[in-house]
């Protein structure tokens, strides 16, 4: 555990590392209609810029999952977090100065992906490296708020931006990753490692274990965690759109309005964090609450189209959110031994970056075919959800009388 004098700091440079990742995506939203029309492309098309990075660090994040756990999180994050600076500023030199720009811009974005898949889940194994007990659960709460955070100031920054030239957040990417990689070099000391890592069949045989005797609520909290994203990412999709076509509303105010309901998410994730505890039973309760809440918030959208009422409805879901991902943060974190944990919470930055990959070009299609089948639909995901958490999620009745590096003990699986 961090010496008290540096430990601010630390939770500092680990929270930096999701902040940075988010940047990725969400400061792009407010500039992708105007990218379609000086790049003549098309709505698909242009939902790709998205499901590049995403898809990319999705594949990689495995990998780079189970290399932290032989050699160090550190040794991964540092070049994932230069590589990913370096696809940024291909994307801006393409739309600089490249005629075929898009498919540069795509390069580009896919190298991002790639840096990304180091970051943010790796970030999530080394605050369980360094932080046990309730204190690792107000960590990760923490750093779902520096996620969420950086979703709010992110549309903002990307308007800002946009305002010098549309493609200058491209250029903005490096910068912001070298303040990561130095805050990550001075500030983040990892332990030795007490024994030597497992050769890769014992590391394999290790995890078919974990998910044989775990597969079913981690499925849940997987796709939990997938859905979260992918209904997220979808909507900002959505209101990004509307916000341009039907309400002539662009720059910083765009940016402003997209950053609302994320803007509620944040402060309930980091209200949640430092609540839960390791408290297993109100954690479920809350994954399952917000489920509710986000279906409920879906499936009444479609009543509403003026602008004050549609935010004032979406709030419910963003607060749903912000229930929902710090629990199942804690969850995975927690869920296996640290030797293996690169990998598990890797995977479920896997899924995440795949709902997220998924959801503008699903969003895109379903604005094409109907306004209320859409956020029905979405409402149904959610709603699914909240059964299977119910159903594959089984608490033990009695807590353990002391804290446990993992929840093996604290949970009961069906």
């Amino acid at each position: 555990m961090p010496k008290k004098k540096n430990k601010g700091m630390t939770i500092f440079a680990i929270g930096s590392i999701p902040l940075i990742l988010v940047l990725g995506n969400s400061m792009l939203i407010p500039i992708l209609p105007k990218m379609r029309s000086v790049l003549d492309i098309s709505q698909f098309k242009v939902s790709l810029i998205i499901s590049a990075f995403s898809i990319a660090a999705a594949i990689s994040i495995p990998v780079l999952g189970y290399l932290s756990d032989r050699f160090s999180r550190k040794a991964i994050i540092i070049p994932a977090l230069i590589l990913y600076g370096s696809g940024g500023l291909l994307a801006g030199a393409a739309a600089a100065w490249f005629s075929n720009a898009y498919l540069w811009i795509m390069a580009g974005r896919i190298m991002q992906g790639i840096g990304a898949a180091g970051t943010a889940p790796i970030a999530m194994a080394l605050t369980g490296d360094l932080f046990k007990g309730s204190e690792q659960s107000k960590v990760l709460g923490l750093v779902e708020a520096s996620n969420g955070f950086g979703k709010v100031i992110s549309p903002i920054i990307g308007s800002l931006l946009a305002l010098l030239f549309w493609y200058a957040a491209f250029f903005a990417f490096p910068v912001f990753c070298l303040i990561s990689v130095l805050l990550t070099i001075f500030f983040i000391k990892e332990k030795k490692k007490e024994k030597e890592p497992p050769s890769l069949g014992k590391y394999v045989k290790g995890l078919i274990s974990v998910f044989r005797t775990e597969g079913r609520w981690l499925f849940a909290t997987y796709l939990t965690g997938a859905v979260c994203l992918f209904t997220l990412f979808g909507i900002l999709f959505y209101i990004s759109d509307i916000l341009e076509k039907d309400h002539h509303i662009d720059g910083v105010l765009k940016g402003g309005i997209l950053a609302i309901p994320l803007l509620f998410m944040t402060i309930t994730s980091y209200i949640t964090g430092s609540k839960i505890g390791k408290k297993m039973k109100l954690m479920k309760t809350l994954i399952i609450l917000g489920l509710l809440l986000m279906t409920s918030s879906f499936a009444s959208l479609i009543f509403f189209k003026k602008l004050i009422p549609f935010f004032a409805v979406l709030v419910i879901s963003s607060i749903g959110t912000g229930l929902v991902l710090p629990c199942i943060n804690s969850f995975i974190t927690g869920a296996v031994p640290s030797d293996r944990r690169g990998f598990v919470t890797s995977l479920y930055g896997s899924v995440r970056f795949l709902g997220v990959a998924i959801g503008p070009p699903i969003f895109s299609t379903l604005m094409a075919w109907s306004r209320t089948g859409m956020f029905l639909i979405t409402a149904g995901l959610t709603l699914i959800c909240a059964f299977l958490c119910m159903l594959l999620i089984h608490v033990a009745k009695k807590e353990p009388s002391k804290e446990s590096d993992t929840l093996f003990e604290k949970l009961q699986f069906t």
